[in-house]
Order: structure tokens, then C-alpha cells, then sequence
């Protein structure tokens, strides 16, 4: 199987345009007429990634952020990006990103965070329509029964692993609707409002935004990586469906630059 073919799996799933206008998501290098050896699925690419699916035999890496946002004027190696693609070329490696649009799309990031609650009755929110596409910058859902915040919290850092979140004074109310915008999704938190949620999760929220909220609705902030960490496991499940003979490797490569002291 050639690795076109792979690509336009994950392209039907989550197409390119409901990629942001900002967003470079889609192939990032390589020629994708090679036959594919392997796919490392993955949140980043580093180096580490590179050399991890070296070192497995895979001629494909599949990420969900974007190696390359802006455009290169030299290849000398002078920062990890460069060297990537130094080493990737060097290597036959073929890398693709799926970013926004598959934060965007049906079953997507936001999906995948709301399966790992047990969200029922999950619907877009924030909800467009690209090309007659169906999609949404946000996904809200209700919890099977009610719970106070304090345990909802705790389920939440269980379900990511996470050992701290940043919220806001915890809401005094029973928390059933949970609105959900993995990664930096602050800008949402007036969407989550309008949609009644209880509770908004995100991975990322600038200080100021915490502020005024306090009672209306319960901020759970989780960390970007964290609250993304899922998404190759999507990756994993469209391959494996659509393209069953190609070998997939969800990477062991922790790329989180945020260090926890």
C-alpha cells in the first residue's frame, strides 16, 4: 500500500478544509508514492520522533501538530525543525499532520476527550459548516449522573493523568453538562456559557479569562499535551479500518516541552 493511500484515509475522515485559515495541516514532506513500511502516530514531531520511527521501520510519521507553520529560508540545521526535516529526508520519511481539521471534524479530538469522560449525547458546538461538512470547534455532552466538582475534577485528572488542573472556585451546583475544547480552546469559553454548559474543559486559558466566571461555570484546565495525548489513538482506529495491512506504532516518544518541577 503507497502512502497517498493512506493520507486519503485520513483526509476523508477529517478533510483538509476544515483546517483553520491559519493551520497548516496535511502532507508536511516526503513523496507519498513510496510504499508504506509503517506509520508512527504521534502529538509532535521532534527529533526524538524521527528517530523513533527509524528505529521501528516506519516510512510514515502521522502527528497532530504541524512540524512546518511557516516557511523555511534555509535547511541548515539550525533549530530541531530543520533537523527534522534533514533527518526525515535523509530517511525517506514521509511526515503528515492532521490539526485542525481534526479538531474540527466528527469523532475527532474533542470526541475522543468526551469518550475518555463517558459523555452521552454528544453534539458539536461552536458548530459551521465547511464544503457542506458538518463540524465544530467544540463538543458538549452530559455525564451519565450528576456529580459535585470536586469529584468531577478528580475524574477528569484520573482519565489524563494529570496530578493538578487549574480552575476557577469550584462550582456549588451538581456538574452534568461538560462542554470540551482540547488544546488551547479559551477562546470557546463564551460558546460553553451559551450552550448551558456546567463545566468547560481546555488545555490551555490565559490568566485574565478565569476571572468573572465565578458560579456561572466550572474552568478545568488540563494542559495542552494532556488534553490532546489521545488523538493518535484516532489515528490509529482510521488506519486500521481503512488500510488494515499497514503496520501502525503509537509513539512512546513523550514530546511535551513542558517540564513539571
Amino acid at each position: 500500500m503507497k502512502i497517498k493511500q493512506v493520507l486519503s484515509a485520513l483526509e476523508r475522515f477529517a478533510p483538509l478544509p476544515l483546517q483553520e485559515s491559519w493551520d497548516n495541516a496535511g502532507l508536511q514532506l516526503g513523496l507519498t508514492e513510496a510504499e508504506v513500511s509503517g506509520a508512527l502516530l504521534c502529538l509532535d514531531v521532534n527529533e526524538q520522533i524521527v528517530d523513533e520511527a527509524i528505529a521501528k521501520g516506519c516510512n510514515l510519521i502521522v502527528s497532530h501538530h504541524p512540524l512546518l507553520f511557516r516557511g523555511l529560508k534555509q535547511i541548515s540545521g539550525a533549530d530541531y525543525v530543520q533537523r527534522c526535516v534533514i533527518k526525515a529526508i535523509k530517511h525517506d520519511i514521509v511526515i503528515v499532520s492532521m490539526h485542525t481539521n481534526m479538531d474540527n471534524a466528527l469523532d475527532g479530538v474533542n470526541w475522543k476527550i468526551a469518550e475518555r469522560l463517558g459523555l452521552k449525547d454528544c453534539k458539536f458546538f461552536a458548530q459551521k459548516t465547511v464544503d457542506g461538512i458538518e463540524a465544530g470547534s467544540g463538543v458538549v455532552g452530559c455525564l451519565p449522573s450528576q456529580m459535585d466538582s470536586r469529584t468531577f475534577i478528580e475524574l477528569v485528572k484520573k482519565q489524563f493523568g494529570v496530578q493538578c488542573a487549574q480552575c476557577n472556585a469550584l462550582l456549588e451546583r451538581p456538574i452534568s453538562k461538560v462542554a470540551i475544547c482540547g488544546g488551547a480552546g479559551d477562546f470557546l469559553l463564551p460558546d460553553a456559557l451559551g450552550e448551558g454548559a456546567d463545566v468547560f474543559i481546555t488545555g490551555e486559558m490565559h490568566y485574565h479569562q478565569y476571572f468573572g466566571y465565578e458560579q456561572q461555570i466550572q474552568i478545568c484546565v488540563i494542559g495542552h499535551y494532556q488534553s490532546e495525548q489521545y488523538t493518535a489513538e484516532i489515528f490509529r482506529d482510521i488506519i486500521q479500518k481503512d488500510c488494515p495491512d499497514v503496520k501502525t506504532c503509537i509513539a512512546e516518544t513523550n514530546t511535551n516541552p513542558i517540564v513539571y518541577i
